[in-house]
């Protein structure tokens, strides 16, 4: 057995969660918050002292994390969620964490067929592989276990038939 981490990092909110690889069973999951008008070295130190917390709690042997996009009409986007995401790379740099960076179509492609899938259906989806009642909110926090589960149907296959 091992523990998987997914992130789905942004400066106001960076959700977070784990499971089992084996089983594909849900260990936790939650957001980080910041608050916006908070200096952003704050902001970011809480992102990073929280991230942290949950390595050293749960010592998953792997975090993911979707590489970074920027659309050209928002790229004030992908700068603040680069602020939150480095901070999860360098929390694995610390804590010795193997990092994984797949594509968002990559990660929709494993978890429901299709690469360019809703957030909707991803939340679905999500619900149905982790035998959830109900499904995972905010997206943030079903992102970051897609991108746990993710990992597990694109590094593992070659090793079982996960799906």
């Amino acid at each position: 057995m091992m523990l998987i981490l997914g992130i789905d990092p942004g400066l106001s909110a960076t959700g977070y969660g784990i499971i089992e690889n084996s089983t594909l069973k849900l260990v936790e999951a939650g957001v980080i918050k910041t608050r916006p008008n908070t200096p952003i070295q704050e902001r970011t130190r809480k992102i990073f002292d929280e991230i942290s917390g949950i390595i050293e709690e749960h010592k998953p042997a792997v975090l993911v994390l979707e590489k970074i996009y920027s659309h050209y009409k928002h790229p004030t986007t992908a700068i603040l969620m680069g602020h939150a995401r480095a901070m999860a790379c360098l929390v694995c740099g610390k804590f010795n964490v193997k990092l994984v960076n797949y594509p968002s179509t990559r990660i929709k492609k494993a978890i429901t067929g299709n690469g360019h899938a809703s957030k909707a259906q991803v939340q679905r989806m999500v619900q149905t592989l982790l035998k959830l009642k109900t499904p995972p909110e905010p997206v943030d926090i079903s992102d970051a276990l897609a991108m746990a589960i993710s990992y597990c149907y694109i590094e593992e296959s070659g090793s079982k038939n996960i799906r």
